[in-house]
């Protein structure tokens, strides 16, 4: 999560990523239940920092932006650890499950997000992961190439895991990026 305290020319990725989620989740959340996993501080180490904020709930949009908006980007990027934990929080083996990443980063604790997916895929009920890639830059990052070869180095890290789950990989540059990717992987109406 570090890497969203990195300047882009004039202030960290992590203001962008609030105005956009500000912009986008009050509409969200009227139609949606959402929670929120984050990770970075609070853990053992840099790669255990995990916290479910809040599990998927109704009318969730001042929540998500309270938390949101006290986070500091620190500590290493342990997401495939924090896409596992949101899958379990959603009984993803008993019930469909949609997860909706957003990461600048690689995952930099080992985790593999490739052999993550498959194991989502094979065993979830309809599990879905959504990845926006807000201003990742290929050079910066690198695949788990000891079990996958089939992305390169400018792919995003976590692209697999929607690939794999039958969900969408969307690349946001810029602020309106970000906001219509969180628009179309969460903005669907759905029935409870």
């Amino acid at each position: 999560m570090a890497e969203m305290g990195f300047n882009d020319i004039d202030e960290p990725r992590i203001f962008e990523a609030r105005r956009a989620m500000a912009d986008a989740i009050p509409d969200i959340a009227r139609n949606r239940h959402l929670g929120l996993v984050i990770y970075g501080p609070n853990g053992v180490d840099e790669c255990t920092g995990l916290d479910v904020r809040f599990a998927p709930m109704a009318n969730a949009a001042q929540a998500v932006m309270d938390a949101v908006n006290t986070l500091e980007p620190t500590g290493s990027t342990p997401l495939t650890a924090a896409v596992g934990l949101a899958a379990q929080t959603l009984d993803y083996t008993r019930k469909p499950a949609t997860i909706v990443l957003v990461t600048d980063g690689k995952e930099t604790c080992n985790g593999q997000p490739c052999a993550l997916a498959a194991e989502l895929a094979a065993t979830g009920v309809d599990t879905t992961v959504h990845v926006i890639g807000f201003k990742v830059r290929g050079s910066f990052f690198s695949w788990d190439r000891q079990t996958d070869n089939d992305y390169n180095v400018s792919d995003a890290v976590s692209r697999c895991l929607a690939d794999r789950t039958g969900g969408t990989y969307a690349s946001a540059e810029t602020l309106d990026d970000l906001v219509e990717a969180l628009r179309a992987s969460l903005g669907c109406a759905l029935l409870f």
